[in-house]
């Protein structure tokens, strides 16, 4: 038992250690979004999924790129577009002939869905089906082409982006598409410091790459550990109850709650919230999830799992104000 406790603590050192290791590799790169960073981190290690909302120009293909670097894990990049078709992401059978041999076959060409952080950019400007195409990927870690099934080789990790300010002939995700996205990030301008120090490290002819901090290997390694780590059953029942408490049909749900909701958040939510508390509590080199944890990632989980209803919409309320109203409303 005692080999155990000692070999836990060593673990927690070293997942410590390379958490800021890893923080000043991403620095050389990317300047503040420190939050953003931490909760794409806590999803890669809890194997979910990000949707990052946010206008264009923040830089957000330079942070996952740079992300890949620091995990040595391949990186592609698929712009969404109108036309955009399935065999565009997953590829597609070439039929080709042998110059020696004259003999002719069909060979696959992968697509950009075969890499281990994929950066879906403005996925809402495709059809809903080649947005189901990915999803098939992020949901089971296969795709099927021509009726064969291939597997993604792990860690397969997708980052979702979408542009809040254009709408005209997009194709907004379904609630149930919105569902897989373990957490929902919300990218915003820099403070005016920030942009300052970025711009004039962007403009200056010296360009710092980030070294790698983790294998994959390790990678797996850690999302192996995130799973391991204990959670209460008050915690659970925290992060349940904060779920629960979103849903219109719900007895327990506020009645000023209520009356701002057209649709809650469902069990995924609920088991987000305590998979990512888990990933945060071992970055922070804790071995057990906190309070603190669920309630810091109620925003990232939840947000994109509310939906408002057309009475709060129309005074501006927002599904992270409704989220604030949850927050204060549940007991820890």
């Amino acid at each position: 038992m005692q080999n155990e406790t000692v070999e836990g603590e060593a673990i927690l050192t070293q997942v410590r250690d390379a958490r800021e290791k890893l923080r000043r590799e991403l620095a050389k790169v990317i300047v503040g979004q420190e939050t953003i960073i931490e909760e794409i981190i806590l999803a890669l290690l809890s194997q979910g999924h990000v949707l990052i909302t946010g206008v264009p120009g923040l830089g957000k293909t330079l942070l996952v790129k740079t992300l890949a670097q620091a995990f040595s894990l391949s990186f592609k990049r698929i712009q969404f577009t109108p036309d955009l078709m399935p065999a565009d992401i997953f590829g597609a059978d070439v039929f080709e002939e042998d110059a020696a041999t004259g003999r002719r076959q069909f060979r696959f060409i992968p697509g950009p869905v075969f890499a281990h952080m994929v950066l879906a950019d403005e996925i809402n400007r495709t059809p809903p089906k080649t947005q189901a195409a990915l999803l098939e990927g992020m949901g089971e870690g296969q795709v099927t082409v021509s009726g064969r099934t291939m597997h993604l080789e792990a860690p397969f990790f997708v980052l979702a982006t979408q542009n809040p300010i254009e709408l005209e002939g997009t194709y907004p995700l379904p609630e149930a598409q919105l569902d897989r996205f373990l957490l929902n990030v919300v990218m915003d301008y820099l403070p005016e410091a920030d942009e300052i120090k970025m711009v004039g490290a962007t403009t200056s002819p010296d360009k710092p790459n980030a070294e790698p901090v983790f294998s994959r290997e390790e990678v797996l390694r850690l999302q192996e550990l995130v799973r391991a780590v204990p959670v209460s059953e008050h915690v659970i029942s925290y992060a349940v109850r904060l779920s629960a408490a979103t849903r219109p049909g719900n007895s327990a749900t506020s009645e000023s709650i209520r009356d701002k909701i057209k649709w809650g958040a469902g069990s995924r939510a609920s088991q987000a919230l305590v998979l990512a508390g888990k990933a945060r509590a071992l970055l922070e080199g804790r071995y057990n999830v906190a309070i603190e944890d669920i309630h810091e990632l109620a925003f990232p989980v939840l947000r994109h799992r509310i939906i408002p209803n057309f009475h709060a919409e129309a005074e501006g309320v927002s599904s992270d104000d409704i989220i604030r109203d949850v927050l204060r409303s549940v007991r820890e």
